[in-house]
C-alpha cells in the first residue's frame, strides 16, 4: 500500500501485507459471521441433529452442543471468532442458550447486511441495534415469571428444558432431579459454585443408572495395600504439606566414612516419619488425605497404625473435602489439632468401571456432592456430561435471579411483535435497524419450526396469532406441531440465558459491522491466502465436519450463495502447475498440485 506525497510515494504498507476495504471488508466478515452460525443452527431446538467432528488424530465427538461444536472446529477467521466469543461467553455466564446466542448473531449480520446494500451507515445500524437490545431486555424482564426458590418442580422442568434434544434426554426426568438435589445442596449464603457438584463419567450400564453421592469421590486409591478399604465414622484429616522428611533448602554434602554414621541418618529419617504418623494417630485421624506426596516408610506407619490414606489428591477434591467434612485443609501438620479434622460416617475404596476410587460419603452436611454418569459407550457419557453441565448452569441461575420465561420461541415470539410496535417510536433510519432487529429474533421459532420439519411460515403466523390475542406464554411443540401453553408444559427457561443471548448477539454483530477495514500482516497473509482467512470449519457438509477442514472466504467475489451457505463448483487454473483442479463442493484446507 503506498500513498502520494508530493511527487514521492509514501510506503505504509509491506508488499506482503493485505488489506480490504470498505463494503468488501464487510461483505467478508458479515459472510464468515453467518458461516459459523449456520453451520450450528441445525442443532437447536429439541428435535435438533447431532455433528460429528473428527480431529486429525482421528477423535470424535459426537454432540449437538454448540460451544463444544465451535471450540472443537478451531476457526481462525478473526470475524468468525468473534461469534465463537459469543457461544463462550454465553457458556460462561450462564451454561446453556450457546447456539441460541450465535444463531441470533448471524441473523443479525444478515438482516444488516441487506441494509448495508440499501445505503444506510453501519453506524446508524450499530446504533439502532443497540436501543433495540436494551427495548428488548425490558420487554422480556415484562413477561418474565417469578420462581421460589423452593419450588422444586420449577426447578426440575427448567433442568429438563436444558437436555432436551441432547443425548441425556432419555433420562432427562431422573437426571434433573438429581441435578436439582446436588444444586440446593451446595447452595449457601454465598450463592451457589456449582464447582462444588462434582462429576464423575464411569462407562458402563445405561443412563438411567446414574446417581447423586452426597459426598465426594476421589480418583485415587489407597497408598498401601495393608491399609483398610473402609472406614467407619471417620476422622479425616486433611493435608497439603507432605509426608516426607524435609530436604534442605541449600545444598549440603555429608562425607560418611563409618557404616554406622549412614545407619545413624537412615535411623533418624524414620523417627521423623513415624512421628509424623504419631502426631495423626494422637490427634485420632482415621483417613488422611494428603495433596503431596507420602513416605514409603510413612505409608508403611500409617497402615500399622489402620489409617486409609491417600497421597496427590488434586487441589479442587481437596476443598470439596473440606466443604462435605467440615474439615480444615492444615499446613503444617506440627499445628494440626483435633478441631481441624472433618467427619465422614463412610470413607471407602470402591471399584468404578473398572477404577479403583475413594467414596467419602454419610457426612453432616453436605455442601460438596458427586454425581456419577452412567452410559453405554463414551461418547454417550461426554454427551450426557455436556447436558449435565448446561442443566447445573441453569438451575443456578434460576436460584439467583428467581425469574425464568416460557421456552418453544414464545419469548423471541414476544419480542419481534413488542419490537416492531417499538420501532414506530424511533426516529431516522435506526427505524429500519430496530425492524430489522425484530425480523432477526424471528430467527429461533423459525429455525425451531424448521428443525422439527414443520412448516416455519405456518408455525410463525400460528405463534403470532396467539401472542396477538394475549397468550404470551405459547410457543411451538416440536413434537406435535402444535402451539401450545409453554408455562403449563413445563417448558421453561431461565430469563438471563434470554438477556445474555441477546446481549452478546448484539454485541458482536455491531463490533462486526463497524470494521471498514481488515489489514493483514505480511506473515497472515501469506499463510492464510490471497483474499482471506482459512477456518476449520466445512460449511457445504454441516452434519460432518472434520477437524482439518476450512472456510475458505474470498472478497470481492463471495463463493458461496447466500440463501444456501453452498459452494459453487468452478475450474481453477493455479500458477505454475501443470494441472487445473476443480473446487469441490465440500470446503477442504487445500488442494494438491503437482507444480513444476
Amino acid at each position: 500500500m503506498a500513498q502520494q506525497m508530493g511527487n514521492q510515494p509514501l510506503i505504509v504498507l509491506s508488499d506482503d501485507s493485505q488489506r480490504t476495504s470498505g463494503k468488501d471488508a464487510q461483505s467478508m466478515n458479515i459472510t464468515a459471521g453467518q458461516a459459523v452460525a449456520e453451520s450450528v443452527r441445525t442443532t437447536l431446538g429439541p428435535k435438533g441433529m447431532d455433528k460429528m467432528l473428527v480431529s486429525d488424530a482421528g477423535d470424535v465427538v459426537v454432540t449437538n452442543d454448540g460451544v463444544t461444536i465451535l471450540s472443537e472446529m478451531d476457526i481462525e477467521h478473526p470475524a468468525a471468532n468473534m461469534i465463537v466469543e459469543v457461544a463462550e461467553t454465553q457458556e460462561d455466564e450462564v451454561g446453556d442458550g450457546t447456539t441460541t446466542a450465535v444463531v441470533e448473531a448471524g441473523e443479525l449480520l444478515e438482516e444488516a447486511e441487506e441494509l448495508l446494500d440499501q445505503d444506510i451507515h453501519a453506524t446508524t445500524l450499530a446504533q439502532g441495534y443497540r436501543e433495540a437490545a436494551e427495548e428488548a431486555k425490558s420487554i422480556l424482564e415484562e413477561s418474565a415469571i417469578e420462581v421460589d426458590e423452593s419450588d422444586t418442580e420449577t426447578l426440575q422442568h427448567i433442568a429438563a428444558t436444558a437436555m432436551t434434544g441432547k443425548g441425556a434426554e432419555s433420562a432427562r426426568d431422573l437426571l434433573a432431579e438429581l441435578v436439582v438435589s446436588a444444586v440446593t445442596a451446595v447452595s449457601d449464603d454465598e450463592g451457589v459454585d456449582t464447582d462444588n457438584v462434582k462429576v464423575e463419567k464411569a462407562v458402563g450400564g445405561s443412563v438411567d443408572e446414574s446417581e447423586l453421592v452426597e459426598g465426594v469421590i476421589i480418583d485415587k486409591e489407597r497408598v498401601h495395600d495393608n491399609m483398610p478399604y473402609f472406614k467407619e465414622d471417620a476422622d479425616v484429616a486433611l493435608l497439603d504439606s507432605a509426608i516426607e522428611v524435609k530436604e534442605t533448602e541449600i545444598d549440603a554434602e555429608v562425607n560418611v566414612t563409618d557404616p554406622d554414621q549412614l545407619q545413624e541418618f537412615l535411623d533418624q529419617e524414620e523417627a521423623q516419619l513415624e512421628e509424623m504418623v504419631d502426631q495423626l494417630t494422637e490427634v485420632g485421624a482415621d483417613v488422611v488425605f494428603c495433596q503431596n506426596g507420602i513416605d514409603d516408610m510413612a505409608q508403611h506407619y500409617l497402615a500399622e497404625n489402620g489409617i486409609l490414606a491417600v497421597r496427590r489428591a488434586k487441589s479442587s477434591d481437596m476443598n470439596r473435602l473440606a466443604r462435605a467434612t467440615g474439615g480444615r485443609v492444615v499446613s503444617n501438620l506440627d499445628d494440626i489439632t483435633e478441631d481441624d479434622l472433618g467427619y465422614a460416617g463412610s470413607v471407602a475404596e470402591r471399584d468404578i468401571a473398572g477404577d479403583q476410587r475413594i467414596f467419602v460419603e454419610d457426612v453432616n452436611d453436605a455442601k460438596a456432592v458427586t454425581l456419577i454418569l452412567r452410559g453405554g459407550t463414551e461418547h454417550v457419557v461426554d454427551e450426557v456430561e455436556r447436558a449435565i453441565e448446561d442443566s447445573l448452569g441453569v438451575v443456578r441461575v434460576t436460584l439467583e435471579d428467581n425469574k425464568v420465561l416460557p421456552g418453544g420461541g414464545a419469548p423471541e415470539t414476544e419480542l419481534s411483535l413488542g419490537l416492531r410496535d417499538y420501532a414506530d417510536s424511533v426516529g431516522g433510519r435506526e427505524q429500519l435497524a430496530v425492524e430489522a432487529f425484530a425480523d432477526a429474533i424471528d430467527v429461533i421459532p423459525r429455525t425451531l419450526a424448521e428443525n422439527a420439519g414443520l412448516d416455519p411460515i405456518d408455525s410463525l403466523v400460528d405463534l403470532r396469532s396467539k401472542h396477538d390475542g394475549g397468550d404470551t406464554t405459547t410457543g411451538l411443540d416440536a413434537y406435535t406441531g402444535e402451539v401450545v401453553d409453554m408455562e403449563a408444559e413445563g417448558v421453561v427457561e431461565p430469563l438471563r440465558v434470554k438477556t445474555q443471548a441477546i446481549e452478546s448477539a448484539t454485541e458482536a454483530a455491531v463490533m462486526i459491522l463497524r470494521i471498514d477495514d481488515v489489514i493483514a500482516a505480511g506473515d497472515l497473509a501469506g499463510r492464510h491466502g490471497r483474499y482471506g482467512w482459512h477456518g476449520r470449519h466445512d460449511v457445504g457438509s454441516p452434519h460432518f465436519l472434520r477437524g482439518s477442514h476450512s472456510l475458505r472466504l474470498r472478497s470481492p467475489a463471495k463463493t458461496w450463495e447466500k440463501d444456501r451457505y453452498r459452494i459453487r463448483t468452478a475450474t481453477t487454473p493455479r500458477p505454475h502447475c501443470s494441472a487445473t483442479a476443480p473446487a469441490p463442493h465440500r470446503l477442504v484446507r487445500s488442494n494438491r498440485f503437482l507444480c513444476t
